[in-house]
């Protein structure tokens, strides 16, 4: 069975970013990255009403941290390691199928520059080098055409489509799920 420690906190470095943890200090630009409507257009989740939503939020993957049961990471630029333009993480650990999904988001000002792309590939090098991973999967709306994008440029191919498995909002919404497999099994 997989074990994971993520004690210490896993930094990564990639050509442009610096992931990193979330702090308290994040709790204003978390809040303004998880109340945007476009940010939060494919989400399946309400954006978020006030900074007390971003501050439960921090201490909720924290706690997922230090439990090891999940991991995420503020995306930054390297030039500024203090300004939180994104989050990317991996969740939904299945110790026993060695698999866990990815998730991400990032401020719209940032969009079609690669960066989401770059922290992609950071995070998948982790989860197959560093927590022993199979697979990774990541499940998308189904028209979320440029969150599809960004998983096949790192080499997640779609497994599946699932018609109206999500509701949300008083509607039904179709999903995705890409993956990847660990190109060095053990």
């Amino acid at each position: 069975m997989l074990e994971v420690n993520f004690s210490p906190f896993p930094k990564l470095s990639t050509t442009r970013l610096l992931l990193r943890r979330l702090e308290a200090t994040d709790a204003e630009q978390l809040f303004t990255l998880r109340s945007d409507e476009k940010v939060m257009k494919y989400i399946g989740k309400k954006p978020m009403e006030n900074i007390d939503e971003a501050n439960a939020f921090i201490n909720l993957i924290n706690d997922n941290v230090n439990n090891n049961s999940g991991i995420n990471w503020a995306i930054t630029l390297k030039e500024a390691p203090g300004n939180l333009i994104g989050v990317i993480g991996l969740w939904r650990i299945i110790k026993e199928h060695y698999r866990a999904e990815i998730g991400y988001m990032l401020r719209p000002e940032f969009w079609r520059k690669g960066i989401i792309n770059e922290a992609i590939l950071g995070v998948t090098d982790y989860g197959f080098s560093e927590m022993k991973l199979h697979s990774i999967q990541g499940n998308i709306n189904a028209i979320n055409i440029a969150s599809a994008k960004a998983l096949e440029s790192a080499g997640f191919v779609r497994e599946a489509f699932f018609k109206e498995d999500f509701f949300f909002d008083g509607k039904f919404v179709n999903t995705e799920i890409y993956s990847i497999l660990n190109p060095n099994p053990f």
